[in-house]
Order: structure tokens, then sequence, then C-alpha cells
């Protein structure tokens, strides 16, 4: 299967961990605390997250050999390792760098290291490379040591929220180092007696002090913790490193009531919480970069253009990434097939999905229509095609993920004029969607079409859910649209009432038009105080409803009444909450 995450469960296996501390070297300078380090956070593996004695491997001084090292670490790699395991790698001791003609190679230094021979240090590209054998879904590398050569990446903005259940069914190799290359650890004077200040700090970070207020700790925020304590220790002359070597999940260290989380397998339950984040790690034209140049363009009085060329290219990489001669129509349908299209459309999609978001919340009426000309230049590759019913209805879902992102975002923002202009979006006349003038029908009938196939049914995890098209992109699209808009824990509402508005919106669209009523429900059919809080608004404030201001249901209440009351009589009938 193409993406782990629909293998993995929202629970841990077994918890592993290698723990190595050396003070005596056999030609290196010894150190003072680096086995006593080891030794407690031993300790406080077994005594504050629950790890088995058993599965904690030790090894100091002497026994923490090259040779022992490796074949310990390569033990993660044996069958018995399961993909919901969680293994963390702890290593307190001495470290090195090299530069070499592509940049710095970093080392770790065990016990048997010479000096004169680097072929008997550890390079700390081979527990990248050798992590790659572990099927363990998550990864903690915690090094009490400096050295440079790491190449981190994929971590999240500063006060980011992510939903606790979803981290879970991520992959992740993380990793936090001590410093840097040129850095010298203190290797005591921390604010635990025969401790460094990295480690002392660390324990105090597992023991409680990097949790959130609900309890939850994770890898990221240890790391994030840890970095800002020693970083300002009085003590200390050396800033950690960290983020992520590989995925975007984090280890769950402890969670309070996650397994409650799970109860049901009919409605998708789950919680944001808020982790404190590095600092991102830019790449080179990464989604960050392209959503702060959009951010630039669209507060520049004179940045219109250059707005809509940057969302051009964007439009024209995702026409040629989703092409039909990627995603044959024709192929036979399997659940394997279904999970491999869903991850290839999304990595296609997400970055255009997001820039269109910045202008469904920042944008000005001179950049909706630049909106509008993208989502309706998204739908150029839909022409008519002949093939399984399944993967013809599912070219759609690209489109689909960017109208839940403008949506989500011109809801948080209260901006009705975006959503106005995304749904009233005029389409290209093609054969797949000759009856539905506009991108609101469409999409809406593009979700008819995904239910009448079942494949959404087919979605791992979502076999019974009422609402798996929704509660699915609700996960997809929550950590890059949190990124670019700092949404929080408004993010959930938010969703939600978009899903009312499209479904309100799509209905009033059809009955318009002669049609029997009909409306694409979202997760507000079991959720259903969603649905009536948008009522009540627009009881309360009639004529001057924000969406009616801004032209939808034709500006007319009775209109807007009309669809609302069929729609809460259906929501009625399903009996989902």
């Amino acid at each position: 299967m193409a993406d782990l995450r629909f293998l993995y469960k929202p629970h841990y296996g077994t918890s592993r961990a290698l723990v190595i501390g050396i003070d005596i070297y056999k030609t290196v300078s010894p150190l003072g605390y680096a086995v006593s380090d080891a030794t407690a956070i031993k300790e406080t593996l077994i005594a504050d997250l629950g790890f088995a004695e058993s599965e904690v491997t030790l090894l100091t001084n002497a026994a923490a050999t090259k040779e022992a090292i490796q074949r310990a670490f390569q033990r993660f790699a044996k069958e018995d390792v399961g993909l919901d395991d969680k293994v963390l790698v702890f290593f307190a001791g001495h470290g090195h760098t090299r530069t070499g003609i592509r940049g710095e190679v970093g080392y770790l230094v065990p016990h048997d290291a010479d000096l004169d021979d680097f072929s008997t240090f550890i390079r700390w590209d081979e527990f990248t490379r050798d992590a790659d054998l572990i099927r363990a879904k998550h990864m903690l590398f915690i090094m009490d040591a400096c050295y440079g050569g790491l190449a981190l990446v994929r971590t999240a903005g500063a006060g980011s929220t992510r939903f606790l259940k979803d981290m879970m069914l991520r992959t992740s190799r993380q990793v936090l180092t001590a410093g840097k290359a040129d850095q010298v650890v203190s290797d005591s004077g921390g604010p635990i007696p025969n401790h460094s200040v990295f480690t002392g700090h660390l324990i105090e970070a597992i023991q409680g002090k990097a949790a959130t207020p609900d309890g939850v700790l994770t890898a990221s925020g240890v790391m994030s913790y840890v970095y800002g304590k020693v970083a300002n220790d009085k003590n200390s002359n050396q800033t950690p490193h960290y983020g992520h070597i590989d995925g975007d999940g984090d280890m769950v260290l402890r969670a309070p009531g996650l397994d409650s989380l799970e109860e049901t397998d009919t409605k998708d339950l789950d919680r944001l919480v808020s982790i404190p984040y590095p600092d991102p790690i830019i790449e080179v034209d990464s989604t960050d970069l392209k959503v702060g140049k959009a951010k630039s363009l669209l507060s520049s009085e004179t940045g219109a253009i250059g707005l809509h060329d940057l969302l051009s290219s964007e439009v024209r990489r995702f026409l040629a990434a989703t092409a039909d001669d990627a995603f044959a129509p024709s192929s036979s349908f399997s659940p394997e097939e279904l999970v491999s299209r869903l991850t290839r459309y999304e990595a296609a999609t997400i970055d255009l999905s997001v820039l269109l978001a910045c202008i469904s919340q920042w944008g000005g009426p001179q950049h909706l229509a630049t909106l509008q000309k993208c989502l309706a230049r998204s739908s150029d590759r839909l022409e008519s095609a002949s093939g399984l019913s399944a993967w013809l209805a599912l070219r759609w879902y690209p489109l689909l993920m960017e109208l839940y992102c403008c949506g989500v975002a011109a809801i948080d923002a209260g901006r009705f004029d975006s959503l106005a202009a995304a749904f009233g979006t005029r389409l290209p006349s093609t054969d797949s969607h000759r009856e539905s003038g506009t991108f609101v029908e469409a999409a809406s009938d593009a979700i008819l079409q995904l239910n009448r196939s079942n494949a959404l049914k087919h979605i791992p995890g979502h076999e019974r859910n009422y609402t798996p098209l929704s509660d699915y992109l609700l996960k997809v699209l929550q950590p890059k649209l949190d990124d670019a808009l700092f949404l929080g824990k408004n993010y959930e509402a938010a969703f939600e009432t978009f899903e009312v508005y499209f479904a309100l919106c799509a209905a009033d669209a059809g009955v318009a038009k002669g049609a029997h009523f009909w409306c694409p429900i979202g997760r507000f059919g079991w959720k259903h105080s969603v649905l009536l809080r948008v009522l009540k608004e627009a009881e309360a404030q009639q004529r001057n409803w924000a969406p009616l201001k801004a032209g939808l249901f034709g500006g007319d209440i009775a209109r807007f009444t009309k669809v609302a009351d069929e729609a809460k009589d259906t929501v009625g009938r399903l009996h989902w909450y």
C-alpha cells in the first residue's frame, strides 16, 4: 500500500529504546555525566512513559563499542518490530564533525573510537539510512552531543495545532541534538545535579514540564521545551538543533484520553491540541515559500499581476501532475489503488489549494477574479472520458480539496464575498459537467457520483463512517491550512460550518433550476448543532445576514429559508446524531 497512514492504528504497540552513555573512552578525553545521563533516561522512560524494562537496552562505557551500538540499533529492523511501535534512541557522549566536499558530516564517537581513524566512528547518516529498514511508525533520536551535517526538514510553525489521533497515523523520524558543530556541550551545571544541562532539561520535559495543559506530551513539545531552556540556560553555550528527518507525524509520549477517540468507528472523533514547535526550516520551493510570496503580493497595492502569475504557474503544474496518463480511468478498482490515487492527488494539489485559501481569506475584489480563474482552469482536464465510474468520479477529488480550502478560509475570516466567488465560479462547458454551470453545482454533483460509486467507503479506517469524504478531508487539509492561516482550534468549526454553506448553496442552485432537493451532507449530518447554529443566525439577522448581503441564495431570505427547512428535515430523518 502506497501510504502507510492507512495501515497505522491510533495507538502504539511496543515502546522500544536504545540508550547509550559513554564517560570512558579508549583514546578520547573522558566525560563526567554521560553514563549518569543515560541511566536516568532509562529510568525516566520506564517510570514516566511506561516503557517496559525489557524493551530498553542500555549500553555504557566499554559496552558501547561501534559494533555493539550498530548491532543494537539494527535489532529494531527485525520483523517482530511492528508498524505501530515507537522507537527512541538516546546517546550521551562525544560528537564530531568533519567537513567534506559536500558539506559537514556528523559522527557519533563510540567507546572504541580512534581519533586518527574515522572508520571507527559512527556516521550520523548511517542511522538515517538504516532507519528506512525499521517499520516502527515513530522514531525519536535524542543526542546529548554536538555535531553538524544534519538535514532537518518538515517542521511546523510555532503555535501550530494538530489532531491528536491523526498524529498517530503519520510516520515520523525526529531528532534532537544538544548543539551544532561549532559548539561545546555543557557536561554539568544543569537543573538536576550530576546531569548535563541538556539532559537535565530533557528529563524535566519528559516528567511533565513540556506537556500541554491537558497533559499531552509529544516529541515536538519536548524538543521545543528543551531548545528554549538549553539555549537560555546561564550555564550553557549551546543551542540545540532539532526537527524532522522524515515524515510529518509526531511521537506521542503521553496523551490522557487517547483511548476514548477510538470508541466508535462510525464517527471520526478526534481533538486538536496545541503543541510548541520549532521555527520552520524552509526548503527551496516549499509550500511555506509559496505562501509567503502570495501573502506579500496580497498585501501590495501593485501585487495583483504578480499573484496572478504565481497562481497561473501553480495551476499549470497542477494540471500536468493530475493528467489522466498518471491516473488511468480504465484500470481496475482496489483499495490499494484508491489509497495510491488519493495520496498522489493530494501531493499534486495541496500547494495550489493553500494558495487559493490565502486569496479567499485576504484577497480584495481585484484578487477574486484570479481565484475564480484558477478554480475554473483546474477543471480543464475533466473533459469527457470513458472508464471506471469510481475513477472518473475521483478526478474531482483535487477540485474538492481546492473548494474546501477556499471555503474554510472564507468562513474563518467571515469573507462571504470570497465564498460567493468560489461557489459562483463559471466552469468551461464540457461533457463531464454540461448540466453544471457553477463550481458549487459541479462539486455537489461530483460528490453524488462519488457516493454512488461507493469508492469512499473503501478508504481504510473510514469503511463505516457516516461521512467518509468529509472525515478524511478534515484531517488531510488541516496541517497545511493551519500552517498558512494559523486557524488553531477554530479549524474544525470553520470546516463544518463551510460544509453547511456548501450543502445549502448546492441545494439552492438545484432547486432554482427545478431539480429535486439534494445536498452533500457533511459532518453536520451527525453534528446537528452546526446546521442549527447557521439557521439561527439567519433567522435572527434576516436581510442583514452577511451571506445574503454577499449574494448567496440570491440575497433572498425566503429562498434561503426554503432550502434550510428542507435540509433540516433531511438531516433529521438520518438519525445519525
